[in-house]
């Protein structure tokens, strides 16, 4: 049984990262918008693509391939920002495509590979099995660190 996780069915929100998916518990999703204009702030972390008004509220977007540094963006037609909540906040998450929501036996996730060391393993709570293809879960609550919060915390006071 993989940890951090009591139900014995998990919802997921899968979103596509490059070659890779990834999913987050429907739960700590808003709502999934189609890319937008982003105001850049200056002084930003280089992860942070900048802010976005959405329905009056000024909400920062973080690019996760810049943060997991995954490489170079391509934005497409597919390209989608994620609307969590982390903790009483809500940030937008830049990602490639928004998949699809899926339901996962607990019994098909597991936690992490312990050899796999990397800079993700902190926010990644497990790695689902679903047909042939392996969706690496992400903490959204481990993602941002306490002072990275507070800095998202000024770009939205802006």
């Amino acid at each position: 049984m993989a940890v951090g996780f009591n139900k014995s069915e998990l919802q997921i929100v899968v979103f596509k990262l490059g070659a890779e998916e990834y999913g987050v518990e429907i739960g700590k999703v808003q709502e999934i918008i189609k890319l937008s204009d982003i105001t850049f702030v200056p002084g930003s972390p280089p992860y942070v693509e900048g802010v976005i008004n959405l329905r009056g509220k000024v909400i920062p977007v973080i690019n996760l391939k810049k943060k997991f540094n995954l490489g170079e963006e391509e934005i497409t037609s597919l390209s989608r920002i994620i609307i969590a909540r982390i903790g009483e906040r809500l940030v937008g998450f830049k990602v490639d495509a928004a998949l699809e929501v899926l339901r996962l036996n607990q019994e098909l996730i597991e936690p992490p590979p312990e050899m796999v060391q990397t800079p993700l393993e902190s926010y990644i709570m497990g790695v689902g099995k679903s047909d042939n293809r392996l969706i690496v879960l992400l903490d959204l609550e481990k993602l941002l660190t306490e002072s990275e919060k507070e800095n998202l915390a000024h770009l939205e006071e802006g």
